[in-house]
């Protein structure tokens, strides 16, 4: 089970970059909606059953939301330049700093013995469903070549960008003890 686990973590890792090709390259719309799909899912499986299983670790702690990140960065990227927005792109560049830094925040806590700074909070699980909720109405939309999905889309981006920077403050604060 521990090895099923870890490889629901790591298909957001191996899959991200398929994603990616999928959309830019060969514009397949339906092998992009359908692995973003099982591997978003995944994100709440491997932890769903790590904890069921008593099988949680700090790597898996480590790796979770780094899998989630590089879906993330992958996805994002892709949707940026398949629409050529520059204020989509602009929205995706200010999430990913966010991740970048609460990483960084994560290190610096750590190294610093600085407990339950940078725990998952319930918003930050909320901002990435919500991101990756956004992401799939992105793909479906492409998908089913609906321009008002890709409309609601957009607007879903903008919010999980607020939560997003909202969420990163938080940690921050808590981290930085400001």
């Amino acid at each position: 089970m521990k090895q099923f686990i870890l490889f629901l973590t790591l298909s957001r890792l191996l899959f991200a970059p398929i994603i990616f090709i999928g959309l830019i390259v060969f514009n397949n719309f339906f092998l992009t909606f359908v692995l973003f799909l099982i591997v978003s899912i995944t994100d709440y499986f491997d932890g769903w059953l790590a904890r069921k299983y008593e099988l949680t670790s700090d790597f898996g702690a480590i790796l979770d939301p780094i899998a989630d990140k590089i879906l993330l960065l992958f996805s994002l990227f892709a949707v940026t330049m398949y629409l050529q927005d520059p204020y989509i792109g602009l929205i995706s560049i200010i999430i990913l700093a966010r991740e970048f830094w609460v990483s960084a925040l994560r290190e610096f806590a750590s190294k610093n013995q600085i407990n339950d700074a940078t725990t998952v909070t319930y918003l930050a699980k909320i901002k990435t469903s919500v991101q990756f909720l956004t992401l799939f109405l992105y793909f479906g939309s492409f998908l089913m070549n609906l321009e008002y999905g890709v409309f609601v889309a957009n607007i879903m981006l903008f919010i999980s960008m607020l939560i997003t920077i909202w969420t990163g403050l938080d940690y921050t604060k808590k981290t930085l003890k400001i």
